[in-house]
């Protein structure tokens, strides 16, 4: 049997990606390793979003390029992001790849493999445009419990700062009943939770349906036997309609958490970004959802040394979020990407000046967070159990205000045994800045 090293970088939207390659592969027989000196085959899935993201791929795909050289490794495959943007440096300057497959063409990763072990080369990125469709059966790679539903492909935002609708194409909703049958199968698999991602899922539905259907979508992805929750990322604030905060309110499966990234509350900043917000609007719709649905848990995201930056728009952004009091918060410095309008605007920030603005923005932060916590003290909530910590003889587990891999964690003593994915009650009796600690009462 031959064995693929397959190597995921970058978001969730990627890791979705990766997934239906794995499946694939697994459909046609292929088994799977971790050791990179066992491989036949090695995949690395790209990203290349912001420079970060560029060098932990380029550094990847050079590392795996060794073990070509040294291990029983027959084929190099690069795919995603990096491949759509930079496919032809990637041939030229790094012989030991076989094959590169764009966004839009992973489908094809079992040609690849072929072709690649029989000696000949492959490029396959044309049509960003292009949605994937495929019967795949996903291949989980993130413990069973629960799974990331990409909804939709591509963006057409066109902020300034972003390569991605560049790198795949505008914005392409999935068909709803290609949805609902793929998180039917997920269910089967022992998910629990479903997390909906995509460049922008407020938009979903708008391209194939006339109109805005997220709340559609979640209806009926509610009746699906088996899921506990569903959680929304990736909403932009102009977007969110009034049927999308009366699903939330009326779902009790749909989790009261939202994730909208609004990079900056300078109205100038905002406009230089091409964003279609103003502080004005940020406010109202923030003011708004808490009304509707007072105990929802509101994550962001923001750029801090956007090119023309002042001080003064930062001590702006400072109040904003001081103001505001985010339930969760990350904050990105600014990231110069070829190929944006963006890169080529003068009054560049130095990237210690954008360093000292995140580090105050994430100080502020952990002040709000701390507090956030805090008050959690003496409540009881509903925890999804996510392992055991052997050592310490605690569980780890998340309540509804937190995604997998960015948010917080509830560590919580029990006296039985439970297993990633159950459900509990958890009194929680002592906080950190963005931790939980607590005793479990009952499953629920």
């Amino acid at each position: 049997m031959m064995n693929i090293l397959f190597v995921s970088l970058g978001c969730d939207k990627n890791l979705v990606d990766s997934e239906v390659m794995l499946g694939l592969l697994a459909e046609k027989g292929y088994g799977f390793t971790d050791d990179e000196m066992e491989a036949d085959v090695i995949v690395v899935n790209t990203c290349c979003f912001i420079g970060d993201a560029k060098e932990e791929s380029v550094n990847t795909i050079l590392e795996m390029a060794e073990h070509k050289k040294d291990a029983k490794c027959k084929a190099l495959i690069v795919t995603g992001c990096m491949a759509q943007r930079y496919k032809q440096e990637i041939i030229d300057e790094i012989p030991e790849v076989d094959a590169v497959l764009g966004t839009t063409t992973y489908d094809s990763i079992i040609e690849a493999v072929e072709e690649a072990l029989g000696g000949e080369h492959m490029l396959k990125c044309e049509d960003i445009d292009r949605l994937v469709l495929t019967n795949a059966k996903r291949m989980l790679t993130t413990g069973g419990h629960y799974a990331h539903l990409k909804i939709a492909e591509g963006c057409d935002k066109h902020c300034t700062y972003c390569i991605i609708p560049k790198l795949r194409g505008n914005y392409r909703s999935f068909p709803m009943e290609k949805l609902v049958k793929e998180a039917e199968e997920l269910a089967a698999q022992g998910v629990k939770e479903l997390i909906l991602v995509a460049q922008e899922t407020t938009l979903y539905g708008t391209d194939i349906y006339g109109k805005k259907s997220l709340h559609l979508l979640l209806k009926e992805l509610c009746k699906i036997k088996g899921i506990r929750w569903i959680r929304v990322q990736y909403c932009y604030p102009e977007e969110i309609y009034d049927e999308l905060i009366q699903t939330m309110k009326e779902e009790p499966k749909v989790c009261n958490y939202l994730d909208l990234p609004i990079q900056h509350a300078s109205d100038r900043i905002l406009k230089r970004m091409g964003r279609r917000t103003s502080q004005a609007d940020l406010r109202a719709i923030i003011g708004k959802l808490r009304q509707e649905i007072p105990d929802i848990c509101l994550r962001t995201t923001l750029i801090s040394g956007f090119p023309g930056e002042t001080e003064e728009d930062h001590e702006e952004l400072m109040n904003f979020v001081d103001e505001m009091e985010f339930d969760r918060l990350g904050v990105f410095t600014y990231s110069r990407e070829e190929d944006t309008p963006a890169a080529t605007m003068p009054d560049q920030i130095d990237q210690d000046i954008m360093d000292t603005w995140r580090d105050e923005l994430m100080a502020l932060q952990q002040e709000i967070s701390i507090d956030k916590s805090a008050q959690m003290v003496g409540k009881t909530i509903d925890v999804m159990v996510e392992g055991y910590i052997a050592e310490d003889n605690t569980y780890v587990g998340r309540s509804y205000k937190d995604a997998p891999n960015v948010d917080g964690m509830v560590f919580f003593e029990c006296d039985r045994e439970l297993m990633s994915g159950d459900f509990v009650s958890v009194k929680i009796t002592g906080s950190t800045e963005y931790d939980l600690m607590g005793i479990m009462e009952e499953n629920v």
